[in-house]
């Protein structure tokens, strides 16, 4: 039987640092500052969370932290090119408290369709819980294909996929073709809307950090019918994603909420750096324009 999808706004959460540690009061604040909004869900230590800079110990605290402070469904990023040590890292997850997890291509290798088919269906043979694939070839270098795709949603718990195919054509058949109960939540914020005029379930989209309502309304808006009201208050938030992007993500995002005194520092861990002078203030003018208050007390 297969097993419950992801649909509606996920946040893939960034991972806070203070002094090269995680920062788990800036943790605490951001997670129950989300929790008590519109989000579906979070994803915790995938690549908007850098959880390739994490070690063993910093991603189980930061799952348990989180579960502590929340009850929304949690989806923790595992990446590798190693089946095997997927498979290790699946077992080592076991007993966390996340929901299920999202797991992007093997990235470099560039295997062939039958090998991502098969990597895929080896990890889904590990863990009861549910996969979403994270379908990036711009950031792995190997693009899923849809008939790849439509035989592991055939798998009970491969539930969805987070599609940053960045190829209109091929997202667009997916949704056409894809099984009931298969999932496709867009990762390019910028076509958010778009995806969810074609069909799509939600979104997983970073610059969701910020003015989270106005995200979760555009798809309120659109299930309710509201298409005139859903594209009017699109036209006012399309700039954000392109602003919050126009530097290596998260560094922008992290600006950001430090601005707005919900993290405690924009520290990133090396290869990501800060933003840039120019920037910088471009997001300064931008929250200013918003009239974005800082944080409440007691957040």
């Amino acid at each position: 039987m297969p097993l419950p999808a992801p649909t509606g706004l996920w946040l893939p959460l960034i991972t806070p640092f203070r002094d090269g540690a995680l920062d788990e009061a800036s943790l605490r604040r951001l997670v129950r500052l989300y929790a008590a909004g519109t989000v579906d869900g979070l994803i915790l230590a995938a690549t908007t969370g850098e959880g390739m800079t994490l070690d063993a110990g910093e991603t189980e605290r930061l799952v348990a932290i989180t579960a502590e402070e929340c009850r929304l469904p949690l989806y923790l990023g595992l990446s590798g090119s190693d089946t095997r040590k997927l498979i290790k890292n699946l077992a080592r997850a076991a007993a966390w408290p996340v929901a299920g997890y999202l797991i992007p291509c093997p990235y470099y290798v560039r295997p062939s369709q039958e090998g991502l088919e098969r990597h895929f269906a080896a990890l889904a043979d590990a863990t009861d819980r549910p996969i979403l694939i994270y379908n990036i070839p711009y950031r792995t270098g190997v693009n899923l294909g849809n008939d790849a795709m439509l035989h592991l949603a055939e798998r009970p718990n491969i539930v969805g996929v987070k599609d940053c195919c960045a190829d209109a054509r091929q997202s667009f058949e997916l949704l056409r073709d894809r099984p009931a109960g298969f999932s496709v939540l867009t990762g390019e914020d910028a076509l958010f809307y778009t995806a969810l005029t074609q069909g799509a379930d939600g979104g997983i989209l970073a610059s969701a950090h910020v003015e989270t309502e106005a995200f979760a309304a555009i798809r309120d808006r659109l299930l309710a019918g509201d298409q005139p009201g859903a594209l009017a208050a699109w036209r006012d938030l399309s700039e954000l994603p392109r602003l919050l992007f126009a530097e290596p993500s998260p560094a922008p995002i992290k600006h950001w909420l430090w601005r707005t005194g919900l993290i405690d520092s924009p520290e990133l861990r090396l290869p990501m750096t800060g933003v840039s002078d120019t920037l910088a203030a471009r997001l300064d003018h931008e929250i200013e324009r918003r009239a974005i208050s800082p944080a409440p007390a007691g957040w």
